[in-house]
């Protein structure tokens, strides 16, 4: 009798649901992962590994950064990423998951206040869980209902920090955030204002520096993953020195995880030598957004902002069986099921990834007017 009954239970009523999720290798075109500029295979970055494998850097780190695991080309990447980015100092981590753990557990104290946007990832909502902050959400992309918020808890007693967390482009929605209205709210609240990065790093901003405002006066942590645009792994926090010095001592995510390979900050150091030097790279996922915002329009969905269009179907079932047909007519799409997105919002993601070309784009919008996916004309 297998000793985990109560597992397989719980598997086959999510299937009954259309919850259940498997690994599946990845087939036809593109339109379903977070490569944005099409660097994952690109001979810039190979090269880059090559060269360090060369000079002599080693595949593994060996232990964690404190442990005799701060390789010289975590340190390179690190003082890098900070002019890059503009801050005074970046801590690089294994993955966007790890660093929002670590930002969101450590740095809030007791008796602080963090302020979410509903819609942030689920990292942000696994470090606040084992934070010692209180913590609220404000209604997606309402700077209103965060200051509201922030009254509110300041009426009834609040006196600690205010920190306002919220990402500049959502990963489901594709969205943006108005971002210079939750500075200004950081500003005048003399609050702590959080930005994830992951799907804006290497797109949006002066040579795909993200969306983040300079920093000014402002108290300001900004995420950028590396895994998506950047065509690698891992991820950067960029802040004040003292913030990352904190983490450093502080972020249990850091402190007892073996670092990443060195040779993935080989990479990610080129991934950001190209973003100034190689604009054709924006340029081209940018053409790739107007054909599909322009195809969009013309069988009646919604064109979006970004990179990032969600066909929302509602029920789970549709969205597999309209991911299903898609895969069928040769183009990689993926269901997006509760709980990554609210009940009764199952939905198609459509992601431009830099390897498409307009053709794809075409056909693509072709197949889902063919199929009617949606209910589309």
């Amino acid at each position: 009798m297998s000793p985990y009954p109560r597992h397989a239970e719980r598997l086959a009523r999510m299937a009954e649901r259309g919850r259940a999720r498997a690994l599946t290798p990845a087939r036809g075109l593109d339109f379903a992962s977070n490569d944005y500029l099409g660097l994952r295979a690109s001979a810039d970055l190979a090269q880059a590994v090559a060269e360090a494998l060369a000079r002599g850097v080693a595949v593994g780190a060996g232990g964690s950064r404190l442990l005799r695991g701060n390789d010289p080309e975590f340190v390179a990447l690190e003082h890098e990423a900070a002019a890059f980015f503009g801050a005074e100092a970046c801590l690089f981590m294994g993955g966007g998951f790890q660093a929002n753990q670590a930002v969101f557990a450590t740095l809030p104290m007791a008796g602080d206040l963090v302020l979410h946007d509903a819609l942030i990832h689920a990292s942000a909502h696994e470090g606040l869980r084992l934070g010692a902050a209180e913590a609220r959400s404000f209604r997606h992309n309402d700077p209103q209902d965060a200051a509201d918020q922030i009254r509110l808890w300041r009426a009834a007693g609040g006196r600690g920090r205010v920190w306002i967390a919220l990402e500049t482009l959502y990963s489901m929605e594709g969205d943006f955030a108005p971002v210079d209205d939750f500075a200004a709210l950081a500003r005048r609240e003399d609050a702590v204002l959080i930005l994830d990065e992951a799907h804006a790093t290497g797109l949006y901003g002066r040579d795909g520096r993200g969306l983040a405002p300079e920093t000014g006066d402002l108290a300001l942590i900004v995420v950028h993953t590396c895994g998506k645009a950047l065509g690698a792994s891992g991820a950067l926090v960029c802040a004040d020195r003292v913030v990352i010095e904190t983490l450093v001592n502080r972020a249990r995510p850091f402190l007892y995880a073996t670092a990443p390979s060195p040779l993935l900050a080989a990479a990610v150091r080129a991934a950001l030598r190209l973003l100034p030097a190689r604009p054709g790279l924006r340029a081209h996922a940018a053409a790739l957004r107007a054909q599909a915002q322009l195809r969009a329009a013309q069988i009646g969905l919604d064109p979006g902002q970004s990179q990032i269009l969600p066909l929302i179907l509602g029920t789970d079932f549709a969205a597999l069986q309209a991911a299903q047909a898609l895969h069928q007519a040769g183009f990689d799409l993926r269901a997006i099921r509760p709980p990554t997105v609210p009940k009764g919002t199952a939905r198609l993601r459509l992601s431009l990834t830099g390897g498409l070309q307009l053709s794809d784009i075409d056909a693509l919008f072709d197949a889902l007017a063919t199929l009617r996916i949606g209910g589309l004309r």
